[in-house]
């Protein structure tokens, strides 16, 4: 096993081409979902992918699965992938280094003459940010039924309108695999942490055991819009400081469960959003997470009550709308021991490690036995341009993903 290390330099030099497509002045890149820079990106990764021998296959929301062929095609495939959306402001790495991390696991399978008893696969997720098209990791969510066809498809851009359906058909990824029609024998998927422990205690590796807990909300508190000047103070429904009352409370709860539970507010429209009326309408968007279900149950009523209540107490009315969620993920022990032990025989320094962010893993894992594989990423920033990781430790991470899946996929 010694003798069998990836092409460290041949990745590196992967991700940073990639990243010129879509590169942003800080750094970073912008390729939105569906987008023409991402269907740029997504021509790329397939142009390597015939190069390496891979056949293409595009399912109906536009998922690329890329596989190797192996001793018996009818044996479920090996799979690894990840997204190559980013944010508006995001990036090089985060989702762009695990579909690359696969791609050198079969360029070096190649290098090397190795003939796997299992295919192995390479998977591009389609809108695992969800930052144009709402909710996130939709790709893999539609390829296990957690959503349905019609409903990805009639989804619309959050600040546009255009349609889902209409922007995949237009940049040519309108594939016409059936959903979810593809056993998976494993699946492994690499990615930056995207928060500071690994950097900080100096790890190389993060053996992923498990994935928080998420609910997304989209509430709507409604006052009455006035005069600013004739209008007295004690007798206004101003909505937007009963928002920001609100987004107060959501930061407390934050800090009322720890050291694991986040609560976010990341999106606010104020409406009419003129400077002499007093807002009589405002929307915004809340993010809680927590590894343990119970937790965030509790939360979630905090949240609830304590909206309710400051709605009341500012004479307004609050709708709170549950948009997404799923439960906290256990990872497969088997697979969490497979990575575990690559590290281990590698001669990495690694700890074992749960996500807090949400990954297309977390569905695969409803369908197939799963693991991830965390490398540091500079101070624990993403969703960033100033995102950043080294050459040394994307290498190692491919290693560990390159051994776990030779060995689900061999012997």
């Amino acid at each position: 096993m010694q003798n069998l290390v990836v092409n460290g330099d041949r990745l590196w030099e992967s991700i940073m081409e990639l990243a010129r497509i879509g590169a942003t002045e800080k750094g970073g890149v912008c390729r939105l979902a569906l987008s023409d820079l991402d269907r740029q990106g997504r021509d790329l990764f397939i142009r390597w992918c015939k190069e390496a021998g891979c056949t293409i296959t595009i399912d109906r929301v536009g998922n690329i699965f890329a596989r190797r062929p192996g001793k018996d095609d009818s044996l479920p495939p090996i799979m690894t992938g990840s997204h190559l959306d980013s944010q508006p402001t995001g990036g090089r790495f985060d989702g762009a280094y695990g579909v690359l991390a696969g791609l050198e696991v079969i360029r070096t399978m190649n290098d090397m003459e190795i003939e796997t008893d299992a295919p192995v696969e390479v998977v591009v997720w389609t809108n695992e940010e969800g930052s144009r098209f709402s909710p996130a990791m939709m790709g893999s969510g539609a390829f296990i039924g957690e959503f349905s066809l019609d409903d990805v498809m009639n989804k619309k851009d959050n600040v546009t309108g255009e349609v889902f359906g209409d922007e995949l058909k237009r940049i040519g990824y309108d594939g016409d695999a059936w959903l979810g029609d593809r056993p998976i024998g494993a699946y492994f998927e690499a990615h930056i942490e995207q928060g500071p422990i690994l950097e900080d205690e100096e790890k190389t590796i993060g053996v992923v055991i498990a994935a928080n807990g998420q609910r997304w909300y989209e509430v709507t508190v409604t006052g009455q819009e006035a005069h600013a000047g004739p209008t007295p103070m004690p007798l206004r429904k101003d909505a937007l400081v009963a928002a920001s009352r609100m987004i107060q409370a959501v930061h407390q709860i934050g800090h009322r469960y720890p050291p694991y539970a986040c609560a976010t507010v990341g999106f606010i429209e104020s409406s009419p959003n003129s400077r002499n009326t007093i807002p009589g309408s405002v929307f915004f968007t809340i993010d809680l997470r927590h590894p343990e279900d119970e937790i965030l149950t509790r939360m979630n009523d905090d949240v609830r009550d304590e909206c309710t209540r400051i709605a009341e107490d500012a004479g307004c009315i609050v709708d709170i709308r549950d948009f997404w969620e799923f439960p906290a993920t256990l990872f497969d022990e088997s697979c969490v021991l497979v990575v575990r032990e690559a590290a281990k025989q590698s001669g990495y320094s690694w700890r074992d490690i749960t996500s807090g962010a949400g990954h297309d893993a977390v569905y695969v894992a409803r369908v197939a036995p799963t693991g991830m594989i965390f490398i540091p990423c500079e101070d624990g920033i993403s969703h960033n341009e100033t995102e950043n990781a080294t050459p040394e430790d994307c290498a190692a991470g491919a290693q560990v993903l390159f051994m776990a899946m030779l060995d689900r996929s061999t012997g």
